[in-house]
């Protein structure tokens, strides 16, 4: 499937799709309403989306927030039947153009959209001037259709929206997140040396650094972990955070797998999060921690298994 990283200079192939067009961050629930409004006999099926996300120009400091990586967003809309995907440069000039230049320059001059599928509550333009409505007057004036998509109810009755599956790993609940993703919410990364405290104790780890991936909740998960996108996933026990028992650091994502005694340092491997356990706690002592840890195991072994 061919990605784009601009929006000029497209071959002729690459346009006339129709197109969903927002963020798909997490490409829930939402967003796949959005992507099948855009499925239409007509066209080929496009997803256009923003890298970086727009909150990630205007608000460089805050903490991570990404629910996929873009490689990982890409992968899930192919899934989904996507025969191409626009990474529109969000820049100063993207950032600058008003409601009518968007939809001329991008969509109508650019991608030359047949169709274009939003949600309810999607916003361009400078300063967010246009939203849905507004889309779809301007299309009309420039000969494409567009299709607004109503709100799609999640877990609880709540909105299926990237905002409350951040919500949900960042206050600890990946079972809701899943929910609303229609699958384990899934950390990946290459393998990193790490202090190699945990082989002494008993407990090799795969670690890895989450990076621009929102940072659930601090604690001890049971989790499944596939090792370079191929074969099964293994069960194990994973913990997030700074290791105040001995010595706190950066955020480290540390696996230990059940039954496995392999070197996968450079591999790249996948994290479901299945189940929270605890929170991450300092320990009297690191006997005292090896004791929590066994405990940890039996826990998520009887987790997973059922």
């Amino acid at each position: 499937m061919p990605v784009f990283a601009d929006f000029r200079g497209l071959p002729e192939s690459a346009r006339g799709h129709s197109i969903a067009l927002g963020n798909f961050d997490g490409v829930h629930a939402g967003h796949q309403a959005v992507i099948e409004a855009a499925r239409i006999d007509a066209a080929p099926l496009g997803v256009a989306t923003f890298e970086p996300p727009p909150r990630a120009y205007f608000r460089p400091n805050d903490p991570p927030f990404r629910i996929y990586r873009p490689s990982r967003r890409n992968d899930r809309l192919i899934e989904l039947g996507a025969d191409a995907v626009y990474e529109l440069p969000f820049n100063g000039e993207m950032a600058s153009m008003t409601d009518e230049e968007f939809c001329r320059v991008v969509l109508h001059d650019g991608l030359g959209v047949r169709h274009v599928a939003v949600g309810f509550d999607f916003r361009f333009g400078r300063g967010r001037m246009g939203d849905a409505t507004r889309l779809s007057s301007l299309g009309r004036s420039l000969g494409f259709d567009v299709s607004i998509v109503d709100r799609v109810e999640g877990v609880d009755v709540i909105k299926a929206s990237s905002t409350a599956i951040r919500e949900a790993l960042i206050s600890g609940d990946p079972q809701k997140a899943a929910t609303m993703l229609g699958h384990p919410w899934i950390a990946d990364g290459s393998v990193e040396h790490g202090e190699k405290r945990g082989r002494t104790l008993g407990f090799p780890t795969a670690n890895i650094h989450l990076g621009t991936l929102i940072h659930p909740r601090h604690g001890v998960y049971a989790v499944k972990l596939r090792i370079d996108r191929d074969g099964e996933w293994l069960p194990g026990v994973a913990n997030f955070g700074r290791t105040p028992t001995t010595g706190v650091r950066d955020p480290l994502l540390e696996t230990f797998i059940f039954d496995f005694d392999r070197d996968i340092y450079g591999h790249f491997v996948e994290v479901e999060l299945h189940h929270y356990l605890r929170p991450e706690l300092a320990f009297p002592s690191v006997d005292d921690m090896v004791e929590q840890m066994k405990a940890d195991c039996e826990d998520a072994k009887a987790l997973l298994a059922s």
